[in-house]
């Protein structure tokens, strides 16, 4: 064979391998997606009037357009995934930042986490009650501090050091959420963003309260993207459960617990009850089995929320994106508050068990 003819299939076969790379490429940069959640539980369209329903999704497609735009135009994850949840915090409707719920001590005290896939980095903050938004001073911890969770006055100090947003705890008052709280002040009945479950003598007169929309789950928020570059980030935020004891943490701010990101496998970010989440490694386990067993991102959603944490008892969801750009709205309860947004750039958002 001619040096010339060798040169030439060298030639071609170099295209070829710089048209295959180009293609992968492409297909990379169209994987962009974004999904978020905003609470799971006894969530039944019989008790939601079509005014509330509407307030809800037209929030959720608010926090997904935002988050969505980012990424499209080629920016990254953990941005994408922080201004999602901001928007979701700053709303009375959702279980964090300006909606969270009071204490046993009549207090707002809020959790949040934020994580990035590429580095494993991480961060969160716990207790907190002055900070506007949260999940903003989580991902200062993460990319300002050596550490991965600061709490109370501490994480508060932190990041009045990194100039987030201070606010009095006035900011956060919300009439519904102080009248849910005075129906179970004094008792060791707690109210849960994803359960309907409370004192049956206090359920007349709780209803009455809230017959306007009657889901009551106030829920925890959250949001999982991945970029044009295949970084995956994920992000939580709450405000934990009404009546809750002093110095309580849920899942939220527990790194592998509530909130998770791993480019190899998926994000995810969880909402429920946060001690059996803990307890069960949530947003961890279905990395793990992704990783070490080679299962779907749906496949493992279903095995850790349909099955493990039901058989201690947990009730709740997940949503998860993995490294594909597939994703996964999986809960194991009556509804979650749900939207999911990808490179077809049509916000999908849901709240009931199956289709609404």
């Amino acid at each position: 064979m001619s040096g010339k003819r060798i040169f030439i299939i060298f030639v071609i076969v170099l295209i070829s391998n710089l048209l295959a790379t180009a293609q992968n490429q492409q297909k990379d940069m169209d994987r962009f997606t974004i999904v978020i959640h905003g609470g799971a539980g006894t969530i039944l369209k019989k008790n939601m009037t079509p005014e509330k329903e509407l307030e809800y999704k037209n929030k959720l497609k608010e926090a997904l357009t935002a988050g969505y735009s980012i990424l499209a135009n080629g920016g990254n994850s953990i941005d994408a995934v922080e201004t999602a949840i901001k928007i979701m915090e700053d709303s009375p409707l959702f279980n964090a930042g300006k909606g969270a719920v009071f204490t046993n001590e009549g207090k707002n005290e809020m959790d949040a986490s934020i994580m990035e896939g590429k580095t494993l980095n991480a961060g969160s903050v716990a207790m907190v009650n002055t900070i506007k938004n949260p999940i903003s001073a989580a991902r200062m911890v993460m990319e300002k501090s050596p550490h991965v969770m600061m709490v109370g006055e501490g994480a508060v100090k932190f990041a009045k050091e990194q100039n987030l947003e201070i606010v009095d705890s006035a900011y956060f008052y919300d009439e519904k959420r102080w009248l849910q709280w005075q129906n179970i002040k004094g008792s060791n009945d707690l109210e849960l963003d994803h359960s309907d479950d409370r004192a049956e003598n206090n359920r007349k007169e709780f209803d009455a309260e809230f017959s306007d929309d009657g889901d009551r789950k106030f829920g925890t928020v959250g949001a999982v993207a991945i970029d044009k570059n295949g970084d995956i980030a994920a992000g939580t935020s709450t405000g934990g459960m009404t009546n809750k004891m002093y110095g309580r943490a849920g899942d939220s701010p527990i790194i592998g617990a509530g909130t998770y990101a791993n480019n190899k496998t998926c994000g995810v970010s969880c909402t429920g009850h946060g001690e059996y989440f803990i307890r069960k490694v949530v947003a961890y386990d279905i990395s793990a089995l992704m990783e070490y067993k080679n299962l779907t991102l749906q496949e493992a959603a279903d095995i850790v929320i349909h099955k493990k944490l039901k058989e201690i008892g947990g009730s709740g969801g997940i949503i998860a994106v993995d490294s594909h750009g597939n994703f996964s709205l999986t809960f194991n309860t009556e509804g979650m508050y749900r939207g999911s947004m990808t490179k077809e750039g049509k916000p999908i958002v849901s709240i009931y068990k199956g289709n609404d």
